[in-house]
């Protein structure tokens, strides 16, 4: 389980006094305690690694978003810090999908729902994200789907 890795993880960065890889498990960890305790008041019941990596995605984007922002700032030193936040939540995420085996997957898809404009594009992205949200970056699946399907 990724909890286990995470913890692990923690553990021998804590004893080899890494401490900007230990804050960054840290924080990992809160994340996933707050989702934890999100899930005892909602409905919503997903396996324990699909809600980890539910997180760990939530988590990436936002320290995506922030690096842009600080580059954007001309705050170098604290984009740097970001980007090793986001190195650190990326080693526990699966393997993302290149461009070329996203446009296999989305192509497959289109053909499974027999989508043929951009209006079953809704379609599409329901199953993208049913069948590969943790392998694929949805931000940039969005604008993949809308070219297929304005070459079909």
């Amino acid at each position: 389980m990724i909890r286990d890795d995470v913890k692990a993880a923690l553990i021998t960065a804590m004893k080899a006094r890494d401490s900007e890889t230990t804050a960054a498990l840290r924080l990992i960890q809160a994340a996933i305690r707050y989702r934890d305790i999100e899930e005892r008041t909602g409905n919503d019941t997903l396996d324990d690694d699909k809600l980890v990596i539910e997180v760990l995605l939530k988590m990436a984007k936002q320290r995506r978003e922030s690096i842009d922002m600080y580059e954007k700032g001309g705050r170098p030193e604290l984009a740097a810090k970001e980007e090793a936040e986001l190195k650190t939540i990326n080693s526990f995420l699966p393997k993302q999908m290149s461009e070329e085996e996203a446009k296999v997957a989305i192509t497959g898809l289109i053909a499974e729902t027999s989508a043929s404009s951009i209006k079953d594009m809704g379609k599409v992205m329901a199953l993208i994200k049913e069948r590969y949200a943790s392998e694929m970056d949805m931000s940039k699946a969005g604008p993949l789907v809308k070219s297929l399907l304005n070459n079909n």
